[in-house]
């Protein structure tokens, strides 16, 4: 999978580099905020850290930021190297488009680990969407999250071990071929230092008379899926079949334009759902 350059507007951009470093700047502050992190006690100590320990609100935000960028221009990179990706085997396709919603399970445990209202209901529905499934979805539930049985214990444990080794197993053959350093790329890393200075990262306390409780932003749709079908359809079935799209959508087969207008349907789709949840 050696790298090649589109040719188009948007390869002028070091999309894919920004998005290494978006990654190694939420490594390291990962890793700081994981030091101060109990998840005994998940909500106080993650408000601990904004209040009480020195920096710790600016490493936390500093966190938050960089993940969610990283995933971001990892999206656009895909993209644009979508036209250069017809060299590519199955085998390192699908593990390239697999790797995508294990990047969402590392941001959506973020959340849930915060303990907050957004992070209890994430974790809820979760809980609610796995134990729908057939046959496994006890025990997916009781390896992942568990949250009523065991609290953060295995969500933080998947959120900084066992999501973290999947998505670089995934991923590993792509990215050895790959060598960025960041001096070569202080800009993107001081925007997003200065970003998490001006903006301080989401925690959500509880409220009184809060009926209606919005989750992570890419989770909206979902949730608002939810109201109508029920956890399996919603939460399995419903983002399953957009992922095997993903993995038909390639130029060398007959039904490519018939899976990329499926694709570019279901993410209209989905942003209707997504403003729509945020409307209640």
């Amino acid at each position: 999978m050696p790298p090649q350059e589109p040719s188009s507007y948007l390869a002028r951009f070091s999309w894919g580099a920004w998005s290494l470093v978006c990654l190694y700047i939420s490594l390291g502050s990962g890793i700081l905020v994981a030091l101060q992190y109990d998840p005994t006690a998940p909500y106080y100590s993650t408000a601990g850290m904004d209040l009480l320990v020195p920096f710790g609100a600016y490493f936390r935000s500093l966190h938050f930021y960089s993940s969610q960028l990283f995933f971001l221009l990892a999206i656009i990179h895909l993209l644009v190297v979508f036209p250069v990706t017809d060299s590519y085997t199955t085998g390192q396709w699908v593990r390239l488009i697999a790797a995508l919603p294990v990047i969402l399970l590392l941001l959506f445990t973020g959340y849930v680990l915060r303990a907050d209202t957004t992070g209890a209901s994430a974790g809820a529905i979760a809980e609610a969407i796995l134990t729908a499934i057939p046959v496994v979805g006890e025990l997916l539930n009781d390896t992942f999250f568990a949250i009523a049985d065991h609290g953060m214990q295995r969500v933080y444990v998947a959120h900084v071990i066992t999501f973290d080794l999947l998505w670089l197993m995934l991923v590993w053959e792509h990215l050895r071929r790959y060598r960025i350093r960041l001096t070569d790329h202080l800009p993107a890393a001081g925007l997003v230092l200065l970003l998490s200075v001006l903006i301080a990262a989401p925690i959500d306390p509880e409220k009184l008379g809060t009926t209606y409780i919005t989750g992570p932003w890419f989770f909206l749709g979902l949730q608002e899926l939810l109201r109508y079908l029920p956890p399996l359809a919603a939460g399995v079935l419903f983002p399953a079949v957009f992922l095997l799209a993903l993995l038909l959508a390639r130029r060398q087969y007959r039904f490519f334009r018939t899976m990329a207008a499926f694709i570019v349907v279901w993410l209209l789709l989905y942003l209707i759902l997504s403003v729509a949840a945020l409307r209640h």
